[in-house]
């Protein structure tokens, strides 16, 4: 089986949540259909509106949402179900196939079928530094990064994609895609992001600490970080 990650963009006239909506109604489905499992739909709805100043833009327009799921081949050969189901629903999409690690699985806020996940998914599409060799990038990140990122922050889920390969022609170029997700408060304190609930110098040693570590293998310029609401359809396979 292989993972694979798709950007998913609305059309001009429809509002972001509309299309959202229209998502979680038919997609998955749509999804299952031609193939997939393990079905995961992130979207930008009214829940995750207070974060909107945690976006960081690369794209423009930027992606409305993500499906991320499993295929037995991710090659174009076999996949063309599942590039019909995702152009019936968007106005663009663009997949990449990545290598997944469940660094932390969430198992602190189980959901139900098809409820909405607990608190908010911050989705990550990043780029590593141009002047880093990628396996220098990849050994910072996972021999490094990893560690501060659990240590730094209040995430019940985390979850790095390294993009192996794009699957669409005019995919951007992103190195990997991360999935976090941390209580809604979050959204707007950024001390309950970073597990400092009062505690103000926990709070800024855990910042610098974590600003230090992505500036040593990110890019700024060329990353899309996305406030999210995450829905798991994995109980339909």
């Amino acid at each position: 089986m292989e993972k694979v990650i798709a950007a998913l963009w609305a059309p001009d006239a429809e509002p972001r949540e509309a299309f959202g909506a229209r998502l979680l109604a038919t997609l998955p489905d749509a999804l299952g259909a031609a193939g997939a499992r393990q079905v995961r739909i992130n979207i930008r709805d009214e829940a995750v509106k207070p974060g909107e100043a945690l976006i960081q833009s690369w794209q423009a327009p930027q992606q409305a949402a993500i499906a991320q799921f499993w295929l037995p081949s991710a090659n174009a050969r076999f996949r063309g179900a599942i590039d019909a189901a995702l152009a019936a629903h968007s106005a663009r999409f663009a997949l990449w196939l990545v290598a997944e690690s469940s660094i932390i699985p969430n198992t602190a806020h189980p959901v139900g079928p098809g409820q909405r996940t607990w608190g908010w998914s911050q989705a990550s599409f990043i780029s590593f530094r141009p002047d880093l060799a990628r396996s220098a990038a990849i050994e910072h990140w996972h021999g490094h990064h990893t560690r501060v990122a659990i240590e730094t922050q209040a995430n019940f889920e985390y979850v790095q994609n390294l993009i192996v390969r794009p699957l669409t022609a005019d995919a951007p170029a992103y190195d990997a895609f991360v999935e976090e997700c941390f209580a809604i408060e979050a959204l707007e304190q950024p001390e309950v992001f970073f597990d400092a609930v009062g505690n103000a110098d926990r709070f800024q040693a855990n910042l610098a600490t974590m600003m230090d570590s992505c500036q040593s293998f990110i890019d700024f310029s060329r990353i899309d970080i996305i406030p999210t609401t995450q829905f798991d359809f994995a109980h339909r396979d």
